[in-house]
């Protein structure tokens, strides 16, 4: 697999997110999601495109190849993973889930993020009679913080 850096890979996801809402994804497009300067874009895209990833004409549209489509793809699902994760598992914030999601995803080992998206598959497939275990987390990080503070003074 292509070595990509993690902004590449972040402007890799903006494309397929764009290109899931809008039928033509441009340079302006991207700019605005990723809150850069439309030259970061163009440079961006020009190495993307090296790598057979994207096709971008001077002032024209931009669209992932086969290969492009492929790799955000597996991007994007890699981050819907962990937001999930962060959001329902660990009840965090929707915004914090998403945010962490982001700044993490590009650095965990691949075996890491295979492994969390295997625990997601799970934990949401497996014949669990109620999920009040994983759905309480966030009571007990709230209650039991406190109880687990109190009880290591006892000790």
């Amino acid at each position: 697999m292509l070595e990509l850096t993690a902004s590449l890979e972040d402007y890799l996801e903006a494309i397929w997110i764009i290109g899931l809402e809008k039928k033509i994804v441009r340079v302006k497009d991207i700019a605005r999601l990723l809150q850069v300067k439309a030259a970061s874009v163009i440079g961006a895209l020009k190495i993307l495109a090296e790598k057979e990833l994207v096709i971008h004409e001077r002032y024209g549209y931009v669209e992932l190849t086969k290969k492009g489509v492929v790799r955000a793809k597996k991007i994007f699902e890699r981050h819907k993973i962990l937001t999930k994760f962060f959001h329902e598992i660990l009840g965090l914030s929707l915004d914090v889930a998403t945010e962490d999601a982001c700044r993490i995803e590009h650095h965990m080992h691949k075996e890491t993020v295979d492994r969390l998206v295997e625990f997601m598959e799970f934990i949401e497939t497996y014949p669990f009679k109620e999920k009040t275990g994983f759905s309480n987390f966030g009571d007990f990080v709230k209650k039991g913080a406190v109880r687990a503070k109190s009880h290591q003074k006892t000790v």
